[in-house]
């Protein structure tokens, strides 16, 4: 345990909550549309949320760059401690949902939980099923229930269970992840109550006409 915390790791998770508390959907929805989104639909700073206020290709923006700094940040852990990537990956998603630069107010953590999933499938455990397995089961789940909500934390739980059974050996890693998916399901709870009353939005493109 004391070798996890030395200065390189330390220095890791910082750069990682930086990195991750960097707020693009406020970036972009203020530099090009004027725009402060914490005002409008959830309020959260994510990609959806950008998307419903400022229109598909500013979400899309959003959601490429929240992927992104999840995935820089684990490229640099990987450069600098290996054995720390995947918490510097948490330490992103920390940041992306209560960041130090937008008053601890953050988004819900969807497209930074890919960008957590691409880049340890990449980085830390060089094995693309990492990323396979549990983006197959937020399509499947996406297409049968139109919630993206719900699709995402079937995601973060399918993760979390595949590392567990493929990561037995390493409990730092099956702990990371699991502290991941807690994150995600904690965000998301405004949402399962809205599930659980029926009243979640859906994807309107999904359903039927």
């Amino acid at each position: 345990m004391n070798a996890f915390f030395t200065v390189p790791t330390l220095l890791c998770l910082v750069v990682g909550y930086l990195l991750g508390s960097i707020p693009f959907a406020l970036v972009i929805g203020k530099v090009f549309y004027k725009t402060d989104v914490r005002n409008y639909g959830s309020g959260n700073l994510g990609g959806t949320n950008a998307g419903r206020v400022l229109g598909a290709k500013a979400g899309a923006a959003v959601i490429a760059c929240d992927i992104l700094k999840v995935v820089i940040a684990i490229a640099l852990s990987a450069l600098i401690s290996p054995s720390t990537s995947i918490w510097t990956g948490l330490a992103a998603a920390i940041g992306h949902c209560y960041p130090v630069f937008a008053n601890f107010k953050g988004g819900k953590a969807v497209a930074t939980m890919f960008g957590f999933l691409l880049a340890t499938s990449i980085f830390t455990f060089q094995n693309g099923w990492y990323l396979l397995v549990p983006f197959i089961a937020f399509l499947i789940f996406l297409l049968l229930f139109k919630m993206v909500s719900l699709a995402s934390m079937v995601a973060a739980i399918t993760s979390s269970v595949f590392i567990t059974c493929m990561q037995y050996e390493h409990p730092a890693i099956i702990i990371a992840s699991w502290l991941m998916t807690i994150l995600i399901i904690y965000r998301h709870r405004s949402n399962i109550k809205k599930i659980w009353k029926g009243e979640e939005n859906k994807v309107s493109w999904l359903q039927r006409k």
